[in-house]
């Protein structure tokens, strides 16, 4: 007979299997007014049935901490508080930022006003538009305000969900500077343009006024922006509150058709809290051709094997499972730069391994494995190893090398010729004595 051990188990491991859980813990700030916190029940409740656990405050309290002991007291935090213009002294924009080195994920809401957050938002490489100039677009044609748009969700995206209905949106967009670490996530569409709602006919030649340094308008602009840290955390910028809304979650986009927000909300927060596209690095080895045991250092053209473990998180099982779907992974040799730059491609038949094989370079020093895959939405993948690369031993040359026969035959060449001419030197100097003596007797 099973005992009750055994059955509490069984419930428990189904329980993992109907929960998502994130690779970087399931506890959760929520900073967002007391008074707001009803506008987004839907949004608070899904992301409690996937396991997180939700904890609640104020933009001004101090309770309860943020960091403490000088560690982040929470894996995520998601700021609401878009309109709030004071923020306790764990929460400015230098606190967050250490909370982002430390590995804290964050989903941070944006605000048609001037607020820390968006002082913030610049040192993302985020160009937001000026003050009070929401996204504005009037198209298609519908019964609601300008600025509360519905936005088509892109037709491939490694985040979000394929055949999501469209997403309604109202808040403020913004362009994306430079940085090659900014992961677009939803653009603005083609027609909409930053401007006041209220403008009418003269909001576009408003806009352009107030740009100063273009037009804010176009699909070249974001409305919802990632941003993943060279250690791994990452952040949400999100140019509104209202599309975590209960208001807009239930409003249709057509009759009989639900919109994408719950659905955009949940894919959002899986890729913000490392659910999804998390990617880590298990092993890594090298030796010899023929051998499995690695060195620390090597012989010139010796022939290396370096192989790689690669996992990737399954949110469903809360586990990590061998990955062989990387198709562009390159391995570099380098001293300083890349002496050598391959493919480093998945095994057939062997989950999460990848191996090449390369001639070590006719150049001895220092060398380094690296390993530095980039890819936008993806966990980034760094590996470095580094061993030495050495001359053969005054033994391990052979002994006559085909290149140097030149050499050898101008040497034997110079001896022969020697041996002749001493040979030749000595005899004619005893001739010459045979004949002094004859012509004296």
């Amino acid at each position: 007979m099973l005992s009750f051990y055994t059955f509490a188990l069984f419930f428990l491991s189904l329980a993992g299997l109907l929960h998502a859980k994130s690779s970087d813990g399931d506890s959760v700030l929520v900073v967002v007014e007391e008074a707001q916190q009803k506008e987004f029940t839907l949004f608070f409740d899904g992301l409690r049935e996937q396991g997180y656990e939700l904890t609640f405050r104020g933009p001004k309290d101090e309770k309860p901490a943020v960091v403490e002991h000088d560690v982040p007291a929470f894996s995520h935090i998601i700021i609401l508080a878009s309109e709030s213009k004071n923020f306790a002294k764990d929460i400015t924009p230098q606190a967050l930022v250490a909370l982002l080195s430390g590995g804290s994920n964050l989903l941070i809401a944006l605000s048609q006003k001037q607020t820390p957050m968006t002082s913030l938002a610049a040192e993302f490489s985020l160009i937001l538009p000026p003050p009070n100039t929401p996204l504005v677009s009037f198209f298609p044609e519908r019964k609601d305000s300008p600025s509360v748009i519905p936005i088509a969700a892109p037709a491939s995206s490694l985040i979000l969900s394929p055949k999501m209905s469209p997403i309604w949106f109202s808040g403020v967009a913004h362009a994306l500077g430079s940085n090659p670490l900014l992961v677009p996530i939803l653009n603005a569409p083609a027609e909409s343009f930053a401007a006041d709602s209220e403008g009418g006919a003269d909001a576009l030649v408003d806009a352009t006024e107030k740009g100063g340094e273009g037009l804010w308008a176009g699909s070249q602009l974001s409305v919802v922006t990632g941003f993943q840290a060279v250690g791994g955390a990452r952040v949400a910028w999100v140019g509104g509150t209202d599309m975590f809304s209960d208001k807009f979650m239930k409003k249709e986009v057509s009759k009989g058709v639900q919109s994408g927000n719950a659905k955009f909300a949940r894919d959002l927060t899986a890729w913000t809290f490392q659910e999804s596209l998390v990617l880590r690095i298990d092993s890594t080895t090298h030796h010899l051709v023929n051998s499995t045991t690695p060195l620390e250092q090597y012989t010139n053209n010796d022939n290396i094997v370096y192989t790689a473990g690669i996992s990737r998180f399954n949110p469903k099982t809360s586990t990590w499972e061998p990955y062989s779907g990387i198709k562009d992974m390159q391995l570099e040799f380098t001293m300083l730069d890349p002496h050598i730059r391959t493919a480093l491609p998945a095994v057939p038949g062997s989950p999460g391994k990848y191996s090449v094989t390369f001639r070590a370079p006719d150049r001895h020093g220092v060398f380094k494995f690296v390993i530095n895959y980039k890819r936008k939405g993806w966990t980034h993948l760094h590996s470095s190893t580094t061993v030495a690369v050495v001359p053969p031993r005054h033994d391990g040359y052979p002994r006559f090398l085909s290149a140097a026969w030149p050499y050898y035959a101008g040497a034997i060449s110079t001896s022969v010729g020697f041996f002749i001419f001493s040979a030749a030197w000595l005899a004619g100097g005893s001739r010459e004595n045979k004949k002094g003596k004859a012509k004296a007797q």
